[in-house]
């Protein structure tokens, strides 16, 4: 898959298959009842383009925000919800691979993969205002009003002011005794951070005080095989309406964007 390739092009071998491993064995050899675990009920589906390498996704006042991935194809683009026409797109320089975006009041905030930069946009224009550094990888990113709360695929999480992108606190996430490997795209919903945990199918609820993981949401058997091409990648996407609680996911090169509601398994 195109994740798998890249990969191998940009992080040592080794790295990729301890995380996978550990994420892995993570995932089969957890206690059963550590945490509440949620299915999902689809509600309603939307066109997505099928050439999005979704990094990052974010809802509001009736479209989508999207930020995609590769270098030379990465992209912040604005999304009709109903239709899945892209309405607006600012395209990165060819070198950066872009990742997680977060809107904080009039900013769309966008990270990059290795790059250990990210880009402030003005919502409205899309026009880049001005970029920030930070010594990690850059994964996901969203915001609990205060701070920003950024992951770089390791089990940790980063606080950032909004206004100097400094780090304010840092948290490991663990289920029990187990530090979450895979962190990737994330979400603030109802007071948790929901969190794509690469490159598994399924999402993760953290306390954001205390890096405790409080449920899984498993989200097996979403798309549906006759729409699995060639392209097709890993799960991943994550936008939450807060004005009406609708939840949305996708994933990398999916060509369908699914509206759920979560239903809880015990």
């Amino acid at each position: 898959m195109v994740t798998n390739r890249l990969l191998k092009l940009s992080v040592p071998a080794v790295l990729v298959l301890i995380v996978v491993v550990s994420v892995l064995s993570w995932l089969y050899f957890k206690k059963a009842d550590s945490s509440e675990v949620w299915t999902y009920k689809i509600v309603n589906t939307f066109t997505h383009d099928p050439e999005a390498f979704t990094q990052g996704l974010v809802f509001e006042n009736g479209v989508l925000y999207e930020g995609t991935g590769i270098p030379g194809r990465s992209e912040l683009r604005k999304v009709e919800l109903e239709t899945g026409s892209v309405l607006q797109k600012h395209k990165l320089p060819d070198e950066f691979f872009g990742e997680g975006i977060t809107i904080h009041g009039d900013h769309i905030i966008q990270l990059t993969y290795q790059s250990n930069v990210g880009f402030i946009y003005d919502k409205h224009s899309f026009e880049r205002l001005r970029e920030f550094s930070y010594p990690t990888e850059g994964w996901g990113i969203t915001h609990n009003g205060t701070h920003l709360i950024m992951s770089d695929g390791t089990p940790m999480l980063y606080f950032l002011d909004p206004n100097t992108f400094t780090q304010i606190n840092r948290m490991m996430v663990f289920e029990q005794d187990n530090p979450v490997w895979g962190l990737n795209e994330l979400e603030y919903v109802n007071g948790e951070i929901y969190a794509n945990v690469w490159p598994t199918e399924r999402i993760i609820r953290i306390v954001p005080e205390t890096g405790k993981v409080v449920g899984w949401i498993d989200m097996k058997g979403l798309l549906a095989p006759q729409d699995r091409g060639e392209e097709v990648d890993v799960f991943n996407g994550i936008a939450y309406d807060a004005a009406t609680g609708r939840l949305f996911v996708t994933g990398k090169f999916w060509p369908t964007l699914f509206e759920i509601t979560l239903i809880p398994t015990k």
